[in-house]
């Protein structure tokens, strides 16, 4: 094996001009695919933790059969046991608890239905950094007895700062939930639907409306890694049983991960097209090294060698070149995807205006996660196996006389 990867070795370097420009077109594949797939990590983690960071969290614990029906009857009481679990992983950064429900806000002439959002304020501040989006007032504090409306539902109802609103709803197994509540705060959120989504109380309050002291519609958990969501969620059901039911992000907004999946897709197809072009380069490069040492190598044969041994040959020389530009690809790649994971690149113009639109940091992220860079071996060593397919025919179907002759 020594003395086959040493006349590899040496036979690459014949056409140093030849190799080099293969050697380039794999460089420049790796280089800008890894660039591609950190990029694209990058801003999907981003854009999930902004998602998940704004309402949802990346995994919610609710009563079974909360999500189907989103009613005040499916509420519960967290346990002690269940709050053990939940501070004995240590993936899980935090967990806030919010009581849900819909009810009629009124004011003079105008009722509006929208949701009523009973929560933590220090906690919820924490994670959404809720506080962030009051436009006018003040944020609420610990047992206050407001409420924050979002900037469409306060102009839809006609109110202001200070005006009381009424909120009629139906409390816990029927009861009558009825109460005013001064507006405290106004929110103004860069999303849409959340300027329309409803008021948030805090939950003290909520559970006294509708009348259920202690309980909660959902425990909100947020964690590091968003790509650690599937295996934090079986931990959680293998521990907790059947006793809840356990969702994630994407189960929650399958919009928002139908939307990264399509655009997965393009990137594929485009990290296709780019690793083609490199397979073709690699195999002209083969081609041309076949045709040209057609007579060399049926000299080698007719003076003792195996058509085993020259197969492995052109087999150590075809790898050898697709290693020497994975490795050039890594070398310039590795440092330079690490520098843009601690200096994102910022954005500016229109392009900067569209994120901002979308409550997003206008700002481009990138990702150093191992997979990106493990992906770039394994993709040019298939596309070694491919190439090498076409020496190892020329060289089983050689007809002696006729290379001799060439």
């Amino acid at each position: 094996m020594k003395t086959n990867l040493k006349l590899a070795w040496r036979n690459i370097w014949r056409n140093r001009r030849r190799t080099l420009i293969t050697v380039a077109s794999i460089f420049f594949g790796v280089l800008l695919s890894t660039f591609m797939t950190s990029m694209q990590e990058g801003t999907y983690s981003k854009m999930i933790d902004n998602v998940v960071s704004f309402y949802s969290g990346y995994i919610q614990i609710h009563q079974n059969d909360y999500w189907d029906n989103k009613t005040i009857e499916y509420t519960f009481q967290p346990n002690d046991s269940l709050i053990q679990v939940l501070q004995e992983n240590q993936e899980i950064t935090s967990y806030v608890p919010r009581l849900e429900s819909f009810t009629l806000m009124s004011y003079e002439n105008s009722t509006k239905g929208a949701a009523l959002i009973g929560i933590d304020p220090t906690k919820e501040n924490q994670m959404t950094n809720l506080s962030r989006w009051v436009e006018k007032g003040q944020y609420l504090k610990q047992g206050d007895d407001g409420i924050l409306l979002p900037v469409n539902l306060a102009k839809n109802l006609g109110v202001n700062l200070n005006d009381t609103l009424v909120l009629i709803s139906q409390g816990y197994h029927g009861a009558s939930a009825a109460a005013l509540f001064p507006v405290k705060g106004i929110l103004k959120f860069p999303s849409p639907a959340m300027n329309n989504l409803g008021g948030y109380i805090d939950i003290k309050a909520a559970q006294e409306f509708f009348s259920v002291p202690e309980k909660l519609t959902s425990l909100v958990l947020m964690i590091d890694d968003y790509s650690k969501v599937n295996q934090i969620k079986h931990q959680l059901q293998t521990e907790l049983k059947d006793r809840y039911e356990i969702m994630t992000w994407d189960e929650m907004d399958p919009v928002t991960k139908n939307m990264i999946e399509a655009d997965r897709s393009g990137a594929y197809l485009t990290k296709g097209i780019l690793y083609a072009l490199v397979g073709f380069g690699i195999f002209g490069t083969v081609i041309m090294m076949i045709a040209e040492r057609r007579k060399e190598m049926g000299i080698m044969i007719a003076i003792g060698m195996q058509k085993s041994r020259l197969s492995k040959i052109l087999f150590y020389e075809t790898t050898l070149i697709g290693l020497i530009g994975v490795i050039f690809g890594f070398a310039i790649s590795l440092p330079f995807i690490i520098y843009l994971v601690y200096h994102p690149i910022p954005l500016t113009g229109e392009a900067a205006k569209a994120y901002e639109q979308f409550g997003l940091e206008a700002v481009m992220y990138f990702s150093a996660k191992w997979f990106i860079f493990a992906r770039q071996v394994l993709v040019i060593f298939i596309l070694t196996m491919v190439v090498y397919l076409y020496p190892l025919f020329k060289t089983y179907r050689l007809k002696l006389t006729e290379a001799l002759h060439s």
